[in-house]
């Protein structure tokens, strides 16, 4: 006669204990796995970077120059295009220059704005002032993938293209946007690789192309009023030069309960493109442009003062802990710390009207990154 066996189970208790083991070994792994996944987009965020700076190299190799920073046909952009325009072939696409650069019909249903068009109503070559038909253009629609970061979520609620890199205009906060065309503009002023209507050569990078920073890793605005994607407004600001010798004026708009946003009550300029990095074709210094004045993750505070939009301090910045990429003009990409040394804030910034152009950089190290040509004794840069 064949024997029975008596096959005993799990209980319930021993069940609990299993699951319960199962899930401090999975709140264990899973920090490290997160952390595993951003190191690979923080990789791969530097990756693109260094395609840009390929790109840059690339196109002056072929112009014997870098494209300006506020280019495009006088009559229809009035330099306000970006240098991201122009290296749009040496970022492998052709298809968006071609697009761009040539006449454009518009779809049924959409009709130019501002009077802008050719005589059989096309769009000129380089599209609309960079503001308007942001919905009918369509170049301002196709976001390039190498222009954003993976660890940046932030997407446009106006449907445009947007960016994550900007350029680098110097370590001046007054007048820094000015064309050398206004007549109210300061020379003494334009100390990045980057500036408006003129291009800059590598041969004018005194300090070395290894000591200067070419362009800065920065937010895109998600709505939430943190000090990286936000743009504080210009009205906010009084209508005098105070922020070029107190920078203070800026970071006092930091919530002291909430130190990574911007206070409420503070007026923001977030509405959809106009804050950062939220045109990738427009090249206004709030939206594709940095100066090293503020370390990294700092606000961003956009004058009243003398031209709109030309005057203030826009701060580098990103999703990684602890400060953003910077793309050198050598072409190599190192992550500056938000501990970078940044001399003194209530210094005066290089300007005319403190009578100290020339001079070095007043905001230390950092300061010393964005200037191309300032003499600057720079050590230990790369090891912040």
């Amino acid at each position: 006669m064949e024997r029975k066996r008596n096959r005993r189970g799990f209980t319930l208790v021993e069940l609990l204990v299993v699951i319960a083991i199962i899930g401090i070994l999975v709140g264990l792994l899973l920090p490290a796995v997160q952390a595993a996944r951003e190191a690979a987009r923080r990789m791969s965020c530097s990756n693109n970077f260094k395609q840009v700076g390929i790109a840059l190299h690339n196109y002056h190799a072929a112009f014997k120059q870098l494209v300006a920073n506020g280019t495009g046909p006088q009559w229809n952009s009035q330099y306000q295009l970006s240098a991201n325009v122009g290296i749009i072939p040496f970022l492998e696409q052709q298809g968006l220059w071609d697009m761009m650069s040539n006449p454009l019909m518009p779809e049924a249903g959409e009709t130019p704005s501002g009077g802008r068009t050719m005589p059989n109503g096309a769009w000129p070559p380089f599209g609309p002032y960079p503001w308007v038909d942001l919905n009918e253009y369509d170049p301002f629609q196709i976001e390039m993938p190498t222009l954003r970061c993976p660890s940046d979520p932030g997407q446009s609620p106006l449907g445009t293209g947007m960016t994550n890199y900007a350029f680098c205009h110097g370590d001046a906060v007054l007048r820094v946007g000015y064309p050398p065309s206004n007549q109210y503009h300061d020379p003494g002023v334009y100390r990045g690789l980057f500036m408006r209507e003129r291009p800059r050569k590598f041969r004018d990078v005194l300090d070395g192309l290894s000591n200067t920073i070419a362009m800065g890793e920065i937010y895109t605005n998600l709505g939430d009023r943190h000090i990286g994607g936000s743009v504080v407004h210009r009205d906010y600001f009084p209508n005098d030069d105070s922020m070029g010798s107190d920078t203070s004026v800026c970071t006092d708009v930091i919530d002291p309960e909430r130190p990574q946003f911007v206070a409420q009550g503070v007026q923001l300029w977030d509405s959809g493109g106009t804050s950062r990095g939220g045109r990738w074709w427009n090249y206004h210094l709030m939206i594709t442009g940095m100066n090293t004045v503020l370390p990294p993750n700092s606000p961003t505070c956009a004058m009243q003062w003398g031209t709109a939009w030309q005057s203030g301090i826009f701060s580098a910045g990103s999703h990684h802990q602890g400060g953003a990429h910077c793309l050198f003009a050598d072409g190599s990409v190192h992550f500056i710390t938000d501990s970078v040394e940044a001399g003194n804030r209530q210094a005066n910034s290089i300007s005319k009207n403190f009578s100290n152009v020339g001079q070095e950089s007043p905001y230390g190290l950092w300061g010393s990154l964005g200037s191309i040509s300032s003499r600057e004794t720079i050590s230990e840069a790369l090891n912040q």
